[in-house]
């Protein structure tokens, strides 16, 4: 089974139909909807064919009730502490399909402790890096990868986003990732330039460094510092990049959960991320 630690949070996407203009109204689309990283690899996990569970905390209030009630709909097996407020993330979506988020992940950070039976059956713990550059749920995150690789656990980490690594702390963060050892990191090209990892140089401690480029081939490093490129699919509309990364994860760790080479497992993972670009509001 694949655990996911993290964000279970509401979405609010946000398509201006127009630059939006500083002081004065610009007609959009709004959209709510179940958002997280953590969540998304879940249910998209899911999707794919494995078992998976979500660890967190939400809210003790009725969105957050709403929300594991979706994630439950959808075969998520959830290990879910209830206190505090439910977080929100603002989505906005430019023309291209690019997405900028204000976010205020609220409850989902505060996880102290790991909830009853959490890592029970765990094969596989995935941590997106928003769990790890806040506490305590940085602390609890790190608890749980070293229970779960005590009991045999594959561990990996996703890079997340530029903005949390910058103010966290882009050696701060490469150190963790030694120490953590993770099987697999997933960043796109900015995260992985800012981090230092390149096609001949994987993420230390990383025992494969999984690089995504857009449109272009994804880029496997493993440890040793050997490479190869994985070509991309097309697709003839991207609409919506939210999730799309999420959905790459999951797609990728169930494939090699089934016992798929890394290159089978960037194809799954790749034709799982098509599913969301080509159609909007499809990544969560």
């Amino acid at each position: 089974m694949l655990g996911v630690i993290g964000d279970l949070v509401e979405d609010v996407v946000v398509w201006p139909a127009a630059e939006p203009v500083r002081g004065t109204d610009t007609p959009s689309r709004v959209f709510r909807r179940r958002g997280g990283s953590a969540a998304t690899v879940a249910v998209y996990a899911v999707t794919a064919g494995a078992s998976a569970r979500f660890i967190g905390q939400v809210g003790d209030d009725r969105l957050g009730a709403m929300l594991v009630a979706e994630m439950e709909a959808a075969g998520v097996d959830m290990r879910v502490t209830r206190r505090g407020t439910t977080g929100s993330i603002v989505v906005l979506v430019d023309e291209t399909g690019e997405r900028t988020m204000l976010a205020d992940r609220g409850a989902a950070m505060d996880l102290a402790v790991l909830p009853d039976g959490a890592l029970h059956g765990i094969t596989w713990l995935h941590i997106p890096a928003y769990s790890l550059v806040v506490e305590p749920l940085g602390a609890t995150s790190l608890e749980a990868i070293a229970k779960a690789q005590a009991l045999g656990a594959r561990v990996s980490v996703d890079a997340s986003s530029i903005g949390p690594l910058v103010a966290f702390g882009v050696d701060r963060f490469r150190d963790l990732m030694q120490q953590v050892g993770p099987d697999v990191v997933f960043c796109n090209e900015d995260e992985a330039r800012l981090l230092g990892t390149q096609t001949n140089s994987p993420l230390p401690g990383a025992r494969l460094t999984v690089i995504k480029a857009g449109a272009d081939p994804v880029t496997l490093v493993e440890e040793s510092g050997g490479s190869h490129e994985v070509a991309v699919p097309p697709v003839e509309v991207v609409s919506d990049t939210t999730g799309a990364g999420d959905s790459f994860a999951a797609g990728f760790i169930a494939a090699m959960m089934t016992g798929e080479t890394s290159v089978a497992a960037t194809d799954a993972g790749c034709r799982m991320a098509a599913s969301v670009l080509a159609r909007p509001g499809a990544g969560t």
